[in-house]
């Protein structure tokens, strides 16, 4: 990585990646004995750990390449303005039906964005992208069954996932954004304009939920910028728990 013309822009960019998966995994850890069932809740801690895993690959290629340390140093010791999520993944688990309208819009994404970087000429990328695919898949699967189950169960149940649709939707185009990093790696073919990812998204999210994904439209105006360090007030709240022990004890080792 570090013999690449760009490889300070594929460090940051491994970072907003790592960032993505370790703010979901955090969100998705506090199901951890609150989901509606026991099957639910083995199946929301198992994704968690899943994307924290992936995170823990992401952040540690990155630090060893911006000689920060490691992973733990990159997700406990930087404050929120470094962090460059992408705004959907930080938000509020809300009810069970925002939880799993969250999933399905990120998941719906990374299947198809880790599907792009399985081509990437960096071999960081291409030898994380294809195993994390699998993970990913599962994670889609899910949350479309999930959805499925909801739209077409009570009119409560439809009523919550749609909620959570819209409350998500604000999001949506920021996954398909670039950075200053991500741009420069476009331009030299590390990886692809994400933009290029939209139709197949968007026509996936409609196969999944029919005239429901309509909900995303009424969400109201596009909200960005997660990617520059520009959060909402959730993050905050979010990495107040993840930080908290290794801000009190710094460099304490268990």
């Amino acid at each position: 990585m570090a013999k690449l013309a760009h490889a300070h822009d594929l460090a940051r960019h491994l970072v907003a990646l790592g960032d993505d998966s370790l703010v979901l995994g955090q969100n998705l850890a506090s199901w951890c004995g609150h989901a509606p069932t026991l099957e639910l809740d083995l199946a929301l801690t198992n994704i968690s750990l899943d994307c924290i895993g992936l995170a823990q690959v992401y952040l540690q290629a990155a630090a060893e390449h911006l000689g920060v340390g490691d992973a733990d140093r990159l997700a406990f010791r930087r404050d929120v303005l470094d962090f460059r999520n992408l705004l959907l993944v930080e938000q509020p688990n809300g009810d069970f039906g925002r939880t799993i309208a969250r999933q399905l819009l990120y998941s719906q994404w990374h299947v198809l964005a880790l599907e792009r970087l399985a081509r990437s000429p960096c071999e960081v990328l291409a030898d994380v992208a294809p195993k994390a695919a699998k993970e990913a898949a599962y994670h889609l699967r899910f949350a479309q069954e999930w959805a499925q189950r909801l739209a077409g169960g009570t009119a409560e149940s439809r009523a919550r996932l749609e909620d959570g649709l819209a409350w998500c939707g604000r999001f949506v185009d920021e996954l398909f954004l670039l950075d200053d990093h991500g741009a420069a790696l476009v331009v030299a073919g590390v990886i692809d304009d994400p933009a290029s990812l939209r139709p197949r998204f968007d026509q996936g999210i409609v196969d999944c939920l029919g005239d429901l994904a309509r909900a995303l439209d009424r969400s109201g105006a596009q909200i960005g910028g997660g990617r520059m360090g520009r959060h909402t007030e959730h993050l905050g709240r979010l990495l107040s728990d993840l930080q908290f022990l290794q801000r009190a004890y710094p460099e304490r080792v268990w």
